[in-house]
């Protein structure tokens, strides 16, 4: 019989990852040390076991994989959608339009909140009860928000759906780490990688038909509920627990049961945290991690922008096409379809050129791991992009220039914000192996924080500076940070050699002739 190596995954972010435990001391401390090789109550994987999820039918792992990434799309499509719908809230509650973007913004304000929870749950307790419970609530926060009777019910049900929205930005990427094996889990994870963008530019499309057709906004939220409440019977009906380690505490509770012999035990239910150490692990150590690492910070604002940019362009689209170029809220709502083909463009390219580069990577560098700067070649290529985006978005704005001059920039903020995103999140995994939860959940948490603010100031800065010069200053911020992953591509290796919490040894020579 084989040994089982127990890979912990956590994920806090819509982003496909494989960690060991969070502290490299807690994982040796919290077992004893037996000889699993010779305890025959060891309860582990054999080879080939059906049991663990890498060895399921990849048509069983290609389902999961897709379902996941329709729960991401369900999740970020909520949090869009009412962008269509804002008038007609404003008409109803009689608020202002500030207060109607918190509609959207406060959505994504519930996503700083979720990844410091569900993730850590998740390692817990497993992927499936948090999955379904989780999706119920959410479920019944959309079905409160179309009921909603004042402008404060409304706020309140949309940061508290968004909270429970964020179970599947959190997990899914863990869920796909769970049954993938590193060799194949990069194709599927170019795949995984459309929803996080399928949604932001689907939601606009599906609201601005609704409000051209004078449908209740009442109906919207009755929609977005439909389409939760069906994803939530799909994870009740089909979706099986992932996790190795919760998986092995079922069989061993399974063996106790049938033998009658209490001595049959899986190693995750002898690791021992205090209430403390919990605590501390969920909420204290992603921050503290964050502040002292200058490389995670300077990802963290870098990729902050970008996800901003991507949530401002809700507000920044119907001043432009709208109100520019006369467009109907529903045709206002084609108009982010250009961002969406353009995130699935790049993952078609990430299959096509970037997988089989990092799988000869891999094989060159047998048995080291591949430095992680490797992961920076996507962002590297696509920062100058992004920033030329903008300004291309910017000059083309007039009314009287064709509309399809505008339109064709959103193919190159799609591919930019997908390549920025894949390239950054797995350089911080590879670079923080052994924190790299915490990282990523301090990075999720700063990033959505400002998705949540930018929409907030966007109609004041794109009518006071109008559409040429407000996307002009976006373009030059841009630009501004584009030289982060060529920075950290040259001097990432010494950096983290004097990283506390990314420590390496001397990097490879080819890393080093690299950079």
């Amino acid at each position: 019989m084989q040994d089982l190596t127990i890979i912990p995954t956590n994920s806090t972010t819509a982003t496909i990852h494989v960690v060991p435990f969070p502290n490299a001391k807690e994982s040796v401390a919290d077992f004893p040390k037996k000889e699993s090789s010779v305890d025959p109550f060891l309860i582990r994987f054999y080879e080939n076991d059906p049991d663990n999820p890498k060895n399921w039918s990849s048509a069983k792992r290609w389902y999961l994989t897709m379902f996941s990434g329709l729960l991401v799309l369900n999740a970020t499509f909520a949090s869009s959608a009412p962008s269509a719908m804002l008038p007609a809230l404003m008409e109803h509650f009689t608020f202002s339009s500030e207060v109607g973007n918190l509609v959207v913004s406060l959505f994504v304000a519930g996503y700083c909140v979720g990844p410091l929870i569900w993730g850590p749950l998740s390692e817990q307790y497993g992927r499936r009860p948090v999955f379904v419970s989780t999706f119920f609530i959410y479920v019944l926060f959309e079905m409160a928000s179309a009921l909603a009777k004042n402008t404060g019910s409304l706020l309140v049900f949309r940061f508290l759906g968004g909270v429970f929205a964020a179970c599947p930005l959190t997990n899914s990427g863990a869920l796909l780490g769970d049954i993938w094996d590193p060799k194949r889990l990069g194709i599927a994870m170019s795949v995984f990688s459309v929803a996080p963008i399928a949604g932001p530019a689907i939601g606009p499309l599906v609201g601005g038909y609704l409000a051209q057709n004078n449908v209740s906004w009442r109906w919207l939220f009755w929609i977005l509920t439909i389409f939760a409440g069906v994803c939530w019977v799909f994870i009740v009906l089909t979706l099986p627990e992932t996790f190795q380690p919760i998986i092995l505490v079922h069989k061993a509770r399974d063996v106790r049961k049938r033998t009658g012999d209490n001595r049959y035990y899986a190693p995750f239910e002898l690791r021992k945290l205090s209430f403390a150490q919990r605590i501390e692990s969920i909420l204290a150590r992603p921050f503290k991690v964050l502040f002292s690492e200058p490389m995670l910070m300077a990802i963290t604002v870098y990729m902050s922008f970008v996800y901003g940019c991507l949530y401002m362009l809700f507000e920044a689209y119907p001043i432009v096409f709208t109100e520019g170029h006369q467009m109907s809220a529903g045709s206002t709502g084609l108009t982010f379809l250009p961002i969406l083909i353009g995130g699935v463009f790049s993952a078609v390219l990430y299959v096509v050129i970037f997988n089989p580069r990092y799988e000869r990577r891999a094989q060159e560098f047998a048995p080291n791991r591949v430095p992680p700067e490797y992961r920076l070649e996507m962002a590297m290529a696509a920062a100058p992009f992004f920033a030329i985006a903008f300004f291309w978005f910017a000059w083309t704005s007039y009314p009287s220039i064709s509309i399809w001059a505008p339109l064709m920039s959103g193919l190159l903020v799609g591919w930019g914000v997908c390549w920025i995103f894949l390239s950054l999140l797995n350089y911080i995994i590879d670079a923080y192996l052994m924190v790299s939860a915490s990282a990523l959940a301090a990075n999720t948490v700063v990033r959505s924080l400002v998705g949540a603010g930018f929409p907030l100031f966007a109609d004041q800065m794109y009518n006071k500076l109008n559409p040429r010069w407000a996307s002009t200053l976006l373009g030059f911020v841009a630009l501004a940070m584009a030289p982060i992953p060529f920075v950290l591509f040259r001097f990432g290796p010494t950096l983290r050699m004097k990283s506390k919490y990314a420590p390496s040894g001397k990097p490879p020579a080819a890393a080093t002739s690299a950079a």
